[in-house]
């Protein structure tokens, strides 16, 4: 054993560990949560300090120096955020450098990233104000500048264009002792007055605030439209009145232009804004102004939920419910979960925000543990949308729509009303077929049919986005018969067009949206109010206010109703009242047509005659009789490969190895789809009525499989509270 300072690195490497490394030649220990540059195996990594210990299970002889240290000022993370991570990498048994360093900006997941510099501004001195009363001769550029800045200090933003090199000539007078910089004020955010609130809106508002000193989770459930924004701001203007910070998740990027304008408009400031959209550069910054305490409001998609801010007094998640909030590969977590482990470490609250949430959040609710409040009331007072069921083996459709569908629309846009059509596919048509033959496109790498985009002229695989050129004659024998069978987007889209001829048809899906600012533009024309039909998915389902969206036509979602996925139920409910609740958000009445197979559906039936609600306690009844989540508790170790033969043989060598408990593992079993990307795709589904056994059992079994010699020939996981199979 030795007995010098050793520093527990964590790399970005997928292994269970930490790596024990020597300090650095000059005999400084780089402190707790910070980068340092170490050597590993051939390779240099950026890697997260720790913690210091006095011995290492190596020998002295195999310890390595740190390089150098890369953050020379401070600690990046905080003790904190180093915990969250901690019981991120446990609870998710997960390599401990991936889940650290994923929690960082790409840009400082680099030996050259480094902090931006804190914002200035620049203002006038006493020698610039004299020379401001002297004639500009022949400085007129410099001259130009010092006016600007005699109005008040600026931010460099505010000087670029005044002159080609505006940035020497600010140099310039920074020389000259005319100007000099001082680090920027945050301003105070500026509350607007807000409308007035309902009975339930305020009785939510008071109980909340009376916890914010504290940790406890609520359950804002409101009904779409019923105004859980502005619960959300009303308790936002309480914690930033207190100088603290507020953390906003939303579930994807598309929601976020809607949200920070209202944030603007009411709390008078310039939100941080988190999310892969975002230049490396721009991430950065928002995570700077966050980690220094600068920006008072964060507003982000799943991965915001680990940036560090030092002030934060609340944590609100709005829709919840959605499975964005899951990563889905990787270090799998649930934003939701993470959020909730924060906001009770910090002693803060946390709220979560839907129309139809999770039934893991509503189990909670029921059983006391989440604060509940249910707002049933629309805060324009208007009506709840009307629901009409056709029965499709009824009714002649024409691309998808029937004519009652049809009639419906024409009537709404008679009125100068607008329309939306809700069809979760894009693409073309499903799939692309030969009429003479049968055949149709199919991924070579997928269990999946290929989507055709015609506009493209690609067949395209959803799953893992292998594209094809659309033959011109049938592969397999040569007729000239190729067509689409089923609807996508962008068929609907060109129907409409031709159906509805003069009505503007805005096409909403990852499509269309991909390219910067189509998305905001798309919203602004909608919110112009004239006539138009919307055509998306779901994206267009997600916290969007349309006031003059009178009628929602659901062109199909009876895949749910009959999926294998014990969580297509909930996901089909969720998604139906969310698009539904697009409808009649003014003083408008709406109307929502569901076309449908299948009217008699049970579940489908309690849905639409009992509300979300009745429908969400049957579901948890029925997973409490399967012992599935969330009474009961899940986790899955998925495992792929080239060779099918090669995943069965290392799970079904996994489940013999599986120690005794209360938790019981079953399988092996074909994911849903089992090829994809060219590899097999299984798993073994682990129950248990004990989250403590499952953790337990699982931490035992990791030690054997990794010494599995058929581990090696698969790439596999743990995937805890798993949402998809």
């Amino acid at each position: 054993m030795i007995h010098h300072p050793i520093i527990k690195v964590a790399l970005p490497v997928p292994l269970p560990q930490l790596f024990d490394y020597l300090q650095a030649e000059d005999g400084s220990l780089t402190p707790v949560g910070s980068r340092v540059l170490v050597p590993f195996g051939r390779r240099k990594l950026v890697g997260m300090v720790m913690g210091h210990v006095t011995e290492s299970s190596l020998s002295p002889t195999r310890l390595l120096r740190i390089i150098r240290p890369l953050d020379q000022s401070e600690p990046l993370l905080d003790s904190d955020l180093l915990e969250l991570l901690e019981w991120c990498w446990k609870y998710y048994k997960h390599a401990p450098g991936e889940v650290v360093l994923s929690a960082l900006p790409p840009a400082l997941r680099k030996a050259e990233g480094k902090l931006p510099a804190p914002p200035v501004h620049y203002f006038l001195t006493q020698a610039g104000r004299e020379r401001l009363e002297q004639p500009a001769g022949r400085q007129k550029t410099q001259y130009r500048m010092l006016e600007t800045l005699a109005a008040g200090a600026r931010a460099a933003e505010a000087l670029v264009g005044i002159g080609s090199q505006w940035r020497k000539t600010l140099a310039r007078l920074m020389e000259q002792g005319w100007v000099e910089q001082s680090p920027a004020a945050t301003d105070p955010p500026v509350f607007a007055p807000g409308p007035q609130l309902m009975d339930g809106q305020q009785k939510a508002v008071d109980k909340i605030s009376r916890d914010l000193r504290h940790f406890h989770c609520h359950l804002l459930d409101g009904i779409t439209g019923s105004g859980k924004t502005e619960v959300y701001m009303r308790l936002m203007e309480e914690v930033l009145a207190r100088d603290r910070q507020v953390l906003v998740l939303v579930p994807e990027i598309g929601l976020t232009p809607q949200l920070l304008r209202r944030f603007r408009q009411r709390l008078g400031l310039e939100p941080a804004v988190i999310h892969s959209g975002l230049s490396q550069g721009q991430r950065l910054e928002a995570w700077a102004e966050a980690r220094a305490g600068r920006a008072h409001l964060v507003v982000g998609t799943r991965s915001a939920a680990f940036t560090p801010m030092p002030k934060v007094g609340l944590i609100i998640l709005d829709e919840e419910h959605d499975v964005s909030f899951k990563q889905q590969d990787g270090f799998r977590y649930s934003a939701r979960d993470v959020a909730v482990k924060r906001a009770a470490q910090l002693n803060i609250p946390v709220v979560l925000g839907s129309a139809t949430p999770s039934l893991e959040s509503l189990h909670n609710a029921f059983a006391g543990k989440y604060a509940w409040h249910r707002l049933r009331e629309r805060a324009t007072s208007a009506s709840l949308p009307r629901w009409r069921v056709l029965d499709l083996c009824q009714q002649n459709t024409f691309h998808g729509l029937s004519a009652t569908a049809l009639e419906a629309m024409r009537e709404a846009i008679e009125r100068e009303e607008q329309v939306m059509v809700f069809l979760n596919r894009r693409g073309y048509a499903p799939v692309l077929m030969c009429q003479q033959c049968g055949w149709y496109g199919s991924c070579d790498r997928c269990d999946a049919r290929l989507t055709w985009h015609r506009s493209a002229g690609l067949l395209w695989c959803h799953h893992c986005g292998s594209q094809k050129r659309v033959p011109e004659l049938c592969p397999d024998c040569a007729a000239d018969d190729l067509m689409g069978a089923g609807e996508g987007t962008q068929q609907l889209e060109e129907a409409l067009e031709q159906h509805f001829p003069g009505i503007p048809v805005l096409r909403f899906d990852r499509d269309r949206t991909r390219g910067k600012g189509v998305m905001a533009m798309q919203l602004a024309e909608v919110m112009k109010g004239e006539t138009c039909l919307l055509v998306g998915t779901q994206m267009l389902a997600k916290g969007h206010h349309f006031p003059k969206v009178t009628l929602v036509v659901i062109v199909n979602i009876d895949q749910a109703l009959y999926s294998s996925d014990y969580r297509a139920l909930e996901r089909m409910g969720q998604l139906l009242q969310q698009v539904a609740g697009r409808a009649g958000r003014m003083e408008m009445p709406g109307t929502v047509i569901l076309q449908t197979l299948h009217p008699e559906h049970p579940a489908l039936e309690l849905l639409l005659t009992r509300g979300y609600e009745a429908f969400a306690r049957w579901l948890l009844e029925e997973r409490r009789v399967a012992g599935l989540p969330p009474t009961g508790y899940q986790a899955l170790l998925r495992a792929e490969a080239h060779q099918r033969s090669d995943v069965e043989k290392f799970l079904r060598e996994a489940i013999e190895l599986f120690p005794q408990g209360e938790a019981l593992a079953h399988g092996p079993m074909p994911a849903i789809m089992e090829r994809m990307g060219g590899r097999s795709r299984m798993y073994l589904m682990l129950l248990s009525p004990s989250r403590t056994s499952l953790h337990r059992q699982i931490d035992q079994w990791l030690l054997s499989l990794r010494n599995l010699p058929s581990s090696r020939k698969t790439r596999w996981a743990i995937d805890i509270d798993p949402y998809d199979q």
